[in-house]
């Protein structure tokens, strides 16, 4: 069954054409040129990923990610203009789990959905629950509880938190989680990694503890009492 794609893009031209490379790939695809078409898309389908752009009107991209993660973890790809390093960390503070700034090669934005749709895809055929410090993740459901009670955490939070609990007690770097979660070809740095993981810290509360910081080194989970 081919995945649909949801892509929120205001100038026509360019929504045209990153439609007509995710169609020749096999994708379904719906289009908004504003956030609230783009949220009344979502509500109305099942979309498997987001294209959305920042600039948009009614309502921008940044409200657009909140309102979203407000009861999703789809995968959101968001696309800007500006290069600012501050509106890049927003984006990944709000749930964004990757980001392209514009002008963008097409095929290569192609390529970041399908790495988003493929981590999302092998994770379900997995058939392992990891466990440790009250944490539960389920991966074929790709469900988080702590102590028995959900959990919801976006696509990369998930990722993370999954990478960190398949190696326990052993140092990821920042540079290993950059490769494991968003692949080689991902443009960021420590503080993209660095937002996620207090993100991820927020949501797990007291469990927070079992992501141990190792100083100039990164991160490992630990079974904490």
């Amino acid at each position: 069954m081919s995945k649909t794609i949801l892509i929120v893009e205001d100038e026509p031209i360019l929504r045209e054409i990153v439609k007509d490379y995710l169609l020749e790939d096999g994708y379904e695809v719906l289009e908004a040129d504003d956030g609230k078409q783009a949220l009344a898309l979502f509500q109305e389908h099942e979309v498997d990923l987001i294209i959305l752009d920042i600039m948009l009107p009614e309502l921008d991209g940044w409200a657009v990610c909140r309102r979203i993660r407000k009861s999703s973890d789809v995968p959101i790809i968001m696309l800007t203009a500006r290069s600012d390093e501050d509106d890049t960390l927003l984006g990944f503070e709000l749930g964004a789990d990757d980001y392209v700034t514009k002008p963008y090669s097409p095929p290569i934005l192609l390529a970041r959905a399908k790495r988003l749709l493929e981590s999302r895809r092998f994770g379900a055929q997995e058939s392992d629950t990891l466990s440790g410090g009250g944490i539960t993740i389920h991966l074929p459901s790709r469900t988080v509880t702590l102590d028995g009670t959900n959990c919801s955490l976006t696509h990369t939070e998930f990722e993370i938190l999954a990478c960190l609990m398949k190696n326990k007690g052993m140092i990821i770097t920042r540079e290993q989680l950059i490769t494991k979660v968003w692949g080689y070809d991902f443009v960021g740095d420590d503080r993209t990694v660095n937002s996620h993981i207090r993100n991820l810290r927020s949501k797990l509360g007291e469990h927070a503890r079992c992501i141990v910081t190792v100083v100039r080194s990164g991160y490992k989970f630990e079974d904490q009492p």
